[in-house]
């Protein structure tokens, strides 16, 4: 299974995925108590100190993961440019890339197998039932295992739009891409109800 683990060995690897998780956790609402451009960005700043500690290359894969935000925030500023209000946006937006890397961290340097058995653990002291366990695992499973995928064929689009046009890919691409996804999904479910289904 594909999952989105780095290949470049840090000394975070070593790390139990249980405190790590709930260390995310923590600190993604840590975060959102951040109320200045300073503050929000001085923790942006350690993430950032934190990720080149294990070398450029693993610091260039965690900007990569970031990519997808670069939009998102210009939308949010593009708001709060707007209505007059740059410095609350800012914290927004620094909030956001925040939370967003810290989990891109644990992430690249956790096995999926690692934070399924911590859920599952979680779960059976919740007294959750092993068929909804089961079903919850495989949905995470299955959401990780598309984010690179989906992101790959995202990526192809695009590059087959530039290739035929000499205009800026639009929204036109939402399209296909959302067709792309839709037959993945029903691949997949054929592959699961040739298999017996989910229990």
């Amino acid at each position: 299974m594909i999952s989105l683990t780095s290949e470049v060995r840090t000394p975070y690897h070593r790390w139990w995925a249980g405190p790590k998780l709930l260390g995310l956790c923590l600190f993604t609402v840590a975060t959102f108590y951040l109320d200045t451009p300073l503050s929000t960005g001085a923790v942006l700043a350690v993430l950032a100190l934190g990720y080149l500690i294990c070398g450029l290359r693993f610091a260039r894969q965690g900007l990569r993961l970031l990519r997808p935000l670069i939009w998102v925030c210009m939308i949010i500023m593009g708001y709060h440019i707007a209505i007059r209000d740059i410095a609350d946006g800012a914290v927004v937006c620094l909030r956001l890339a925040a939370a967003v890397a810290a989990a891109n961290l644990v992430t690249l340097t956790t096995r999926l197998e690692d934070m399924l058995d911590v859920l599952e653990r979680l779960f059976t002291r919740l007294h959750v039932s092993p068929r909804i366990r089961r079903r919850i695992a495989l949905a995470i499973a299955l959401v990780i295992r598309f984010i690179p995928e989906l992101t790959r064929k995202g990526g192809t689009l695009i590059e087959a739009w530039r290739a035929r046009s000499t205009k800026k890919f639009s929204w036109k691409l939402l399209l296909p891409f959302a067709l792309l996804a839709l037959d993945d999904a029903e691949q997949v479910a054929e592959a699961l109800k040739a298999r017996g289904g989910v229990e």
